[in-house]
C-alpha cells in the first residue's frame, strides 16, 4: 500500500479503469505546457528538489574555520484537488451503465492541468518558480483587441527571437480566449488562426492556463517541467453516499534560458484585453 492508499477505496476495477481514462483524456486536452518545454520524470513521490548547480555562502558555525557554502535547488511543489464520486453512481457502472457521471473527474482534471500550466507560464512566486512570461516580461509584445494585427504582433515576437540567435522551430501557445477570437475573426477570407498558423513552423497550442499568448522555440535545453509523482489518483474518504478522492502531482519548473519565448500580453489597465478564463 502506497501513500495514495487506493486499496481503501470502494471502488471497483472497472470503476477505476473509466475514472482513469477521464481523468487522461481531459489533462492530454487541457496540458499545454508539456507540449512546450522539456520533460524531466516521473523521478517518485520521494524525489524533492532540482540541483541548480550553484551555492551560496553560509555563516560558519562559531568557532570553526571552515568556509560553508549551501547548495541551491528548486523544491518541488504538490498539487491536489479533491473531487467526490457518488456511490450510486459507481455501482450504476457496476451494472453496465454507459452514461456514468464523470463530471467530477473531468472538473478536477481541468483545474490540476490548469494550476501546472499557470505555474509554467505565469510562475508561483511562493514555491520560488519563475514562469516563462514573467522570466521575459521586458521582451513583452503588447496585445490588444484588433484581432487582425496579431499575425503582425507575433511576427514581431519571432524577429525578436531571430535577432536573440535564438533557432526554431517555433510554436505558438494562445489562451482560451484569443484561440476562440482568432478562430472566430477572418481577414482576407480566411479565420485569423489561420493567418498565424502559417508563420510557424511547429504547433499552435491552445492554452487555457496561459493569459494572452506565447511565442516559444522547440530547440530544447531553455524550459524544463520536472515532475516527481505524475498525476496520480489517490483516495481521501467514504461514507453511504459518496466517496472522496484526489488527484495529485509534483513538480517543479526551471527557467533556465528565457530567452527563448517572447509573452504577448494586454496592458494590466485593459479591461477589454481577453484572459484566459
Amino acid at each position: 500500500m502506497n501513500h495514495l492508499l487506493r486499496e481503501l477505496a470502494p471502488i471497483p476495477s472497472s470503476a477505476w479503469e473509466e475514472i482513469e481514462t477521464e481523468a487522461r483524456l481531459t489533462l492530454k486536452t487541457t496540458l499545454a505546457g508539456r507540449k512546450l518545454v522539456d520533460f524531466a520524470g516521473p523521478l517518485g513521490w520521494d524525489f524533492s528538489a532540482v540541483s541548480l548547480g550553484r551555492v551560496r555562502p553560509v555563516a560558519p558555525a562559531p568557532g570553526t574555520l571552515a568556509e560553508v557554502r549551501q547548495r541551491k535547488v528548486l523544491p518541488l511543489v504538490e498539487l491536489r484537488v479533491p473531487f467526490t464520486l457518488s456511490r450510486s453512481e459507481l455501482d450504476a457502472l457496476e451494472r453496465g451503465a454507459k452514461d456514468f457521471d464523470t463530471d467530477p473527474v473531468t472538473e478536477a482534471a481541468r483545474a490540476i492541468a490548469i494550476a501546472e500550466d499557470r505555474a509554467i507560464f505565469h510562475g508561483l512566486e511562493a514555491a520560488g518558480i519563475v514562469g516563462i512570461c514573467e522570466a521575459r516580461a521586458d521582451a513583452k509584445v503588447t496585445l490588444h483587441d484588433d484581432y487582425a494585427t496579431y499575425p503582425a504582433l507575433i511576427a514581431t515576437a519571432l524577429t525578436r527571437l531571430r535577432e536573440n540567435g535564438v533557432n526554431g522551430p517555433y510554436a505558438v501557445a494562445l489562451s482560451e480566449g484569443c484561440y476562440k477570437s482568432l478562430t472566430e475573426s477572418t481577414t482576407a477570407g480566411y479565420p485569423v488562426l489561420e493567418h498565424v498558423r502559417k508563420l510557424i513552423d511547429g504547433p499552435l497550442i491552445w492554452a487555457p492556463g496561459l493569459d494572452g499568448a506565447l511565442v516559444i522555440s522547440l530547440r530544447g535545453g531553455d524550459f524544463e517541467l520536472t515532475v516527481g509523482q505524475d498525476f496520480s489518483i489517490g483516495y481521501l474518504d467514504h461514507d453511504s453516499e459518496s466517496v472522496r478522492l484526489y488527484l495529485e502531482e509534483s513538480f517543479t519548473f526551471w527557467a533556465q534560458s528565457p530567452e527563448a519565448a517572447v509573452p504577448l500580453a494586454f496592458p494590466p489597465s485593459d479591461e477589454t484585453g481577453i484572459l484566459s478564463t
